[in-house]
């Protein structure tokens, strides 16, 4: 038994869509007829959408999987290089800091 039919039904959800933007760009003297049928091309073009966007992240899926697994799999004899990062902040404004304080300190006591 197939897991998924080839003429799957179509959702509500994209039915109304569909209904409602043929009907916002509906012409004056449009038939509900006409309507009816740009509103089943909308709906057609929204379900070939969905349908590529799902085989798109179907096919990431796969390639993230692949990749994970590569580098799972990969062996751990190889060298890690750690670089160490040091940040040296530069004692000029340590310093103007410390005087300001100096100074401040020797305001208000001779102040």
């Amino acid at each position: 038994m197939a897991k998924y039919s080839k003429n799957s039904s179509i959702s509500q959800e994209t039915k109304e869509e569909a209904i409602s933007i043929a009907r916002g760009t509906q012409r004056p003297g449009q038939t509900k007829e006409q309507t009816k049928l740009i509103a089943q091309g909308i709906q057609k073009g929204i379900d070939q959408f969905k349908k590529q966007q799902k085989a798109k992240t179907r096919g990431l899926d796969k390639k993230h999987k692949k990749t994970a697994k590569q580098q799972s799999n990969t062996p751990n004899t190889a060298v890690n290089t750690h670089e160490v990062i040091r940040y040296q902040q530069h004692w000029l404004p340590w310093l103007l800091l410390v005087c300001s304080w100096l100074g401040m300190a020797a305001y208000q006591w001779y102040g």
